[in-house]
């Protein structure tokens, strides 16, 4: 599979482009921090083309309402359609309709069902799951031992939207990385969904608590259900030198949390280069031009240690 980093050649090539693209944009859910920059990041890349107007709908959350926003954007007659899925299962009927229209479609940050057998107009741009759950729990792994948790540690694992790829995937991740010898010694003793949200993180950290959980380390599948749970440590009076707290995005948020010796591990997934890459692509497929169907930019491995290169003040 393919890498893709936008260029500055790139952005000249489209700035200079002739042609007038309207885009529909369909987000999953505004109210998110991690999809709020991703949406600024093609509002941002777009201002900077010629001609490149984008049309951007909120889902809410709502498949039936997404479902319906391409529909819209495919009579009005828009040139190409973004789309971040509020079901990555439910993507094959939005394929569909962009095909059956003549449409193209590209899909960003949420991998879809049938992302290996997308229509040829169609594309995928985001950042490559696989690498992110096994960056942040190889890295909890190192910390455990680091931290003399060599033998017996314990951990538990906060999920994502189990209807979403990038839940499944990177608890996977989570697994693959324990059952390799050199961190076997870690056993998950409980995981459960926090929706991604950083309140029923809290909420599902308070109930560990008070079940009396014992566990030397949090994996999150992202950051907000990661915050969540701190704040439930910290509530409880849990010395937060005490466990290892992971998570993903390298949000603004996050980063903060890290700063305060909080969060100690977090994955930053570039949020703004994927809307650049979507708007990109969606650009050069409404004229015509081919592009990869899986665009990949990579995910980062963020500590203590790299924070600075983060998070500035």
């Amino acid at each position: 599979m393919k890498k893709f980093l936008m260029t500055t050649a790139m952005v000249a090539g489209l700035a200079g482009g002739a042609d007038a693209e309207n885009i529909g944009v369909s987000m999953a859910l505004f109210d998110d921090n991690f999809l709020t920059v991703l949406r600024n990041g093609m509002q941002d890349y777009a201002g900077s083309l010629d001609g490149v107007t984008l049309q951007i709908e909120d889902a809410q959350n709502d498949v039936g309402k997404q479902l319906n926003q391409i529909q819209n954007f495919v009579a009005s007659g828009v040139d190409a359609i973004i789309v971040n899925p509020v079901d990555t299962d439910a993507t094959v009927a939005m394929s569909q309709a962009a095909a059956d229209a003549g449409i193209p479609l590209v899909y960003v940050n949420r991998e879809p069902v049938n992302v290996d057998s997308l229509p040829e107009t169609q594309a995928f741009v985001a950042s490559d799951e696989r690498e992110s759950g096994t960056l942040q729990t190889r890295e909890v792994c190192r910390l455990l031992k680091e931290n003399g948790n060599g033998e017996g540690a314990k951990a538990l694992v906060m999920m994502g939207e189990l209807s979403n790829q990038a839940a499944r995937m990177r608890t996977q991740d989570i697994h693959d990385v324990i059952a390799t010898d050199e961190c076997g010694f870690i056993e998950v003793v409980e995981e459960q969904t926090a929706m991604w949200s950083r309140t029923q993180g809290t909420d599902l950290m308070t109930n560990w608590l008070s079940a009396g959980l014992e566990f030397d380390a949090l994996i999150s599948n992202n950051d907000e259900m990661a915050i969540g749970a701190i704040q439930a440590l910290k509530t409880s009076g849990r010395a937060m030198d005490d466990v290892i707290v992971a998570g993903i995005d390298a949000t603004a948020d996050a980063l903060a949390a890290m700063e305060a010796g909080d969060l100690d591990v977090t994955v930053f997934q570039n949020a703004a280069g994927q809307g650049q890459g979507a708007v990109d692509a969606a650009v050069k497929l409404a004229r015509g031009e081919a592009v990869d169907q899986k665009i990949y930019v990579p995910f980062e491995l963020v500590t203590p240690a790299n924070l600075a290169d983060y998070h500035k003040n």
